[in-house]
């Protein structure tokens, strides 16, 4: 059997094999003249000539951004991007990133948060696998529960694709074509999530940085990418202000931000802890003795309220309702 034979028949093998997996329902194959091919994906360079997709198609006709960032991630860099994951799937936009540890994981898990509301965007994870493989493997439960709460997974990858370490660059090129723009919370830099980043800036597309602790190793990747002109945020707000002229929801403009970030919201927030934070300023260690939870956790809620515009950080430390 020649080369060429040879794979002429792992072709003939792989297309059957695709052919088979779309059949089960929730399963598709999309081609770049199906309907529900991606339109921002499609006019990207290197557009993929086929998508694996599971779960629900309607996630790529949303306006989405990209939140990427470290693998070894700190809990404050998870807990930020968690977030920032939430506050804007609450405003409609899908999120999408890798499935990664860290950021990824964390990002995707925001987005899930509120998923019982209609009006939120959900999530996509594109994996630089086969999309029949979960890589890492510990994320198993993570992708059943994107699946199962109206989100989406993608992959360009032939069927049984191992993780291999030259396959997640070009996976990148995609979350990037996805997305309007691209966070990056946490990164090295040489990681690839600054690949993400110059991808999306070579496509024409937002890049948002949030800076960090000048000690930090991870706070590196996004200084330079806010150094070479990328927007730095410090809030949901600055993003959807940012992508106000996309935004399928409420028009953000920047006076809604500013009355959005310094005025007391008219309604309380249903975060579990709002009622544990009374009306006098508290510190954090009194909060996690009156509600019990683990530290992360309080850390997410906390910002998830400080982004609201619901509560703000005293110089002492304290937090306080606005």
């Amino acid at each position: 059997m020649t080369q060429a034979t040879s794979k002429k028949d792992l072709a003939r093998h792989q297309f059957d094999a695709a052919l088979e997996w779309s059949q089960t329902p929730n399963q598709y194959l999309l081609t770049q003249d199906h309907p529900d091919y991606p339109k921002l994906l499609l006019h990207t360079p290197s557009a993929p000539p086929l998508l694996f997709a599971k779960g629900d198609l309607q996630q790529l006709k949303k306006e989405a951004i990209a939140i990427v960032g470290a693998r070894n991630a700190s809990r404050d860099g998870q807990a930020n991007a968690q977030a920032f994951a939430r506050f804007l799937s609450d405003h409609s936009w899908c999120i999408v990133s890798g499935l990664a540890q860290g950021i990824d994981a964390a990002a995707h898990g925001g987005a899930l948060l509120d998923c019982a509301n209609d009006s939120t965007g959900g999530t996509i994870a594109v994996l630089g696998t086969g999309i029949d493989k979960v890589y890492p493997a510990t994320h198993q439960l993570l992708a059943e529960k994107i699946l199962s709460q109206r989100g989406l997974i993608l992959s360009e990858f032939p069927l049984g694709t191992p993780a291999k370490p030259k396959n997640f660059p070009r996976r990148n090129r995609i979350v990037a074509g996805l997305s309007r723009g691209v966070l990056v919370i946490e990164a090295a830099l040489r990681s690839g999530s600054l690949i993400t980043a110059r991808l999306a800036c070579e496509m024409g597309h937002e890049v948002f940085a949030m800076p960090g602790s000048i000690h930090s190793p991870l706070s590196r990747g996004p200084h330079a990418l806010i150094k070479q002109g990328a927007k730095l945020v410090e809030s949901g707000a600055d993003i959807l202000t940012e992508l106000s002229h996309f935004h399928p929801g409420v028009q953000f403009t920047p006076e809604h931000r500013v009355s959005t970030a310094s005025s007391k919201p008219t309604s309380a927030p249903l975060s579990p802890i709002w009622g544990a934070i009374g009306y006098d300023p508290v510190s954090e260690d009194t909060l996690l003795g009156r509600t019990q939870m683990i530290p992360a956790l309080l850390q997410t809620e906390l910002l998830h309220l400080e982004l609201e515009g619901y509560i703000e950080r005293l110089p002492s430390g304290h937090i306080v309702r606005k």
